[in-house]
């Protein structure tokens, strides 16, 4: 499945610890950088979109463990959690919310941030575009 993630400007550092916990290393903590999708109300967003399985999405909506290469703490999980508070994941659009970590299912992440209600901005952060 595919899903496409809304990161609000607000919850950018806390949404890229999450990332960390979910993902493979030190470089997802650069997961939300660019943000260059906005909503009617201007608000900011930093997105991303990718495959992910089955376990992906119980994994981010259950307890959140420090992965076994975050010797070091490098991982602000706190952070985590609080990204993790603010996630909203639905199998179909949903509009992006300035407050809430936003994932939606789709197989066209173009398609699902425009049904999210948000159109692309130039570049304010230099990134990796969705």
């Amino acid at each position: 499945m595919r899903i496409t993630i809304a990161c609000p400007e607000a919850l950018r550092d806390d949404a890229n610890q999450l990332a960390m916990v979910l993902g493979y290393g030190p470089s997802d903590a650069e997961t939300y950088v660019a943000l260059n999708w906005q909503d009617a109300g201007g608000n900011l967003y930093a997105c991303a979109s990718l495959t992910v399985s089955d376990t992906f999405t119980t994994a981010a909506q259950s307890g959140l463990q420090r992965p076994a290469w975050d010797v070091d703490n490098i991982i602000d999980m706190a952070g985590a959690n609080r990204a993790q508070a603010a996630l909203v994941f639905s199998l179909t659009p949903v509009t992006a919310m300035p407050d809430k970590l936003t994932a939606c299912a789709g197989d066209d992440a173009l398609a699902t941030l425009a049904a999210m209600g948000l159109t692309q901005v130039e570049v304010v952060d230099v990134g990796v575009d969705v």
